[in-house]
């Protein structure tokens, strides 16, 4: 046994220094004695740092409310379980995920008032419909109502949306005719012509179109009479409008949608017009004209069913 201790004493002086700490002597001058500087001493201890990790603390950043809405947008896959209508003792109505109120993406309730039940039914709808994955093209009401309720009641947001839209009018789509082809003319005959003459019938107004290269130009009389007619808006049809001039990209198609002039089908055939006279020539692309016309059809749709008193 002893000789097996000594055969591995080597082994263990090497390694002794890894064992055991190293040790390091102390200096001479910072021990106190006759001939050692206090003061001196003293600046050197303040000098040293006395805390091993620096102190972080946190910020809030600002940002959208946590609400159901935002995390569906976020995580885009469905995370409730049940959808409900919930109504309170106003008689307005709300759409419960798990029971838990939907909210909009800006933190407020998502109350539909009584006149509209037949929207929380649709709101209701479009979330149960919902796969394991989230589809965010299917919740047009959803998104409709969202944008009605967070901005567009009143306030600043709401002034300036009625004067971004305003700008549609300049280049409205059913003010730049073209004397060619032939189908072209026949279908702007057919699905813009009434409007000219509902404007001018219903409101007394008279828009000029494009001539030549130059963009129509409408008199102030015109544009006011026609920004009247958005300030009179509450916010649910002033959502809708939006999205229909988005969707369409003409303030007259929008506004004749609103105002039941239109149906969603044939809001959507006029908005159409230059495109389906490609198709009647050239033949319809597929995945490309017919996706398009659908995605329009949808988006005037949801607008149609926001109008809906019901």
């Amino acid at each position: 046994m002893a000789s097996v201790v000594r055969s591995f004493r080597p082994i263990i002086s090497q390694q002794r220094g890894f064992l055991t700490p190293k040790i390091t002597p102390i200096s001479h001058s910072l021990i106190a004695g006759p001939s050692v500087n206090s003061s001196r001493y003293s600046s050197e201890l303040n000098k040293r740092s006395y805390t091993s990790t620096k102190v972080i603390r946190a910020t809030v950043q600002d940002g959208p409310p946590l609400t159901h809405t935002n995390r569906a947008e976020v995580t885009l896959r469905r995370f409730w379980k049940t959808v409900h209508i919930k109504e309170n003792e106003s008689g307005e109505y709300q759409i419960t995920l798990d029971h838990r109120a939907l909210k909009t993406p800006g933190g407020s309730k998502l109350i539909i008032p009584t006149e509209r039940r037949l929207i929380a039914l649709l709101i209701a709808n479009e979330w149960e419909n919902q796969d394991e994955v989230l589809k965010q093209h299917a919740l047009p009401v959803t998104s409709l109502v969202s944008r009605a309720i967070d901005g567009l009641g009143e306030g600043e947001i709401r002034i300036g949306v009625i004067n971004q839209l305003m700008k549609y009018l300049d280049t409205d789509t059913i003010l730049f005719k073209n004397d060619t082809p032939s189908s072209l003319v026949r279908m702007q005959n057919e699905h813009w012509d009434p409007l000219y003459k509902w404007l001018e019938n219903e409101y007394n107004v008279k828009l000029n179109s494009a001539k030549g290269f130059s963009p129509p130009k409408q008199s102030e009389q015109v544009k006011n009479k026609l920004k009247i007619l958005l300030e009179g808006m509450d916010g649910w049809e002033l959502s809708a409008f939006e999205r229909a001039a988005y969707a369409s990209k003409s303030f007259i198609i929008a506004l004749a949608l609103c105002k039941g002039k239109l149906t969603a089908n044939q809001a959507a055939d006029a908005s159409h017009v230059e495109v389906r006279s490609q198709i009647e020539k050239w033949g319809e692309v597929e995945d490309t004209h017919d996706v398009d016309y659908q995605d329009i059809r949808r988006s005037l749709g949801s607008v149609a069913c926001l109008l809906i008193k019901a």
